[in-house]
């Protein structure tokens, strides 16, 4: 990748991370990017972004929801045609996975 490339591909998921972040587990007040839930953001050439993402619990009540949720606020990052979310359980989700702000914010820190 040239820099420019790379650049222009840090913007790309800076602005997917601001998307993401308007996305909340419906059970802690928290966005899901903070909250650690997001494992992998990978914008690939053709338009496409490719996210793996996981639960804070596996039997999550709105597991189908939340990524529909994801992916609609991905796709209207600019240079985003196509968002493909996969949900995974390996490694599994736990709070060390949020950031400090979000654990000084629910009393954990």
């Amino acid at each position: 990748m040239t820099t420019t490339e790379l650049a222009d591909n840090e913007t790309l998921i800076a602005g997917i991370i601001a998307a993401l972040r308007t996305v909340h587990d419906p059970e802690i007040p928290v966005n899901i990017y903070d909250l650690g839930l997001i494992y992998r953001i990978e914008p690939k050439h053709d338009g496409l972004v490719e996210i793996d993402m996981t639960l804070t619990a596996p039997g999550c009540p709105v597991a189908g929801e939340m990524l529909s949720w994801v992916e609609k606020a991905v796709i209207e990052v600019g240079g985003i045609e196509k968002v493909a979310v996969q949900l995974v359980f390996d490694p599994p989700w736990d709070s060390s996975r949020m950031t400090d702000d979000v654990k000084l914010e629910l009393g954990l820190l």
